[in-house]
């Protein structure tokens, strides 16, 4: 197991980490141009998939519920141009029903950049009411902790990650951060997807018996943060899950 903190920001649609922890989200191209990195490069490279990729095999129920009702919404509301052929009539359905997961992905993904460079001690110039309800519900579970933020690691068992926090302990702390859509704590879930994440991130890092919890911060009140802690037994269970989806991962992609 290596961990390593490399200052690379680049896009993470496609999660791939060299043996030594350092993100490998882009490659150059036989063309001379950046491009994501595939499954073939991976096995080319010798790159281990992140704890996402080894998840995005899993059932995600929720997910997929939600995706359903965007697209229903969007053919609800966009209309039908005279002569359309239906199948381009269903692509632009599908096209105009991902605008609402992109919006809400960037914004996701503003919010939790604001956060990152709060605890890199950089200016925060925007979304300083999220930043600061993160940064006193921490405390308030936690206490005054030394943050480590965006630490990439890459595990033996072929396996790759980059915690949102962490602190380096004896035993260690480890925190991912979600944006969602929501107003009241009460409409705030956890899964098991998000229990597997951290059991796996835990590991990788180096501190298997590390405390281990999701921090929600709402997209729709700035002020609003929940966090939800797993327990020890939660952790072990999602050790277990995360195991058997990486081996099935490995076999199914023939690549270990």
């Amino acid at each position: 197991m290596t961990i390593t903190t490399p200052e690379i920001r680049a896009s993470e649609s496609n999660h791939w980490y060299t043996r030594d922890g350092v993100p490998r989200y882009t490659v150059i191209g036989k063309n001379g141009k950046e491009r994501n990195t595939t499954l073939r490069d991976a096995r080319a490279e010798n790159l281990v998939p992140s704890v996402t990729t080894v998840l995005n095999i899993a059932a995600k129920p929720a997910l997929t519920a939600w995706l359903q009702k965007q697209v229903l919404l969007a053919a609800l509301t966009l209309p039908r141009i005279d002569g359309e052929p239906e199948a381009d009539y269903i692509s632009r359905i599908i096209d105009d029903s991902k605008e609402q997961g992109r919006a809400a992905a960037d914004a996701g993904t503003d919010i939790h950049t604001s956060i990152q460079s709060f605890f890199e001690k950089k200016p925060v110039h925007k979304h300083h009411h999220s930043v600061y309800a993160t940064d006193k519900q921490l405390e308030s579970v936690f206490g005054i902790q030394e943050w480590v933020s965006e630490r990439s690691f890459g595990h033996e068992l072929g396996f790759g990650g980059k915690a949102d926090l962490y602190v380096p302990t004896d035993k260690g702390i480890v925190v991912d951060v979600k944006t969602k859509e929501f107003y009241n704590e009460a409409d705030v879930v956890a899964y098991d997807e998000h229990l597997m994440q951290l059991a796996a991130y835990r590991v990788g890092l180096g501190v298997p018996e590390a405390r281990c919890g999701n921090l929600f911060v709402s997209r729709k009140v700035p002020s609003l943060v929940v966090f939800k802690e797993w327990t020890e037994e939660d952790l072990k269970r999602g050790w277990e899950m995360f195991t058997h989806l990486l081996m099935f991962w490995q076999l199914k992609n023939k690549h270990t």
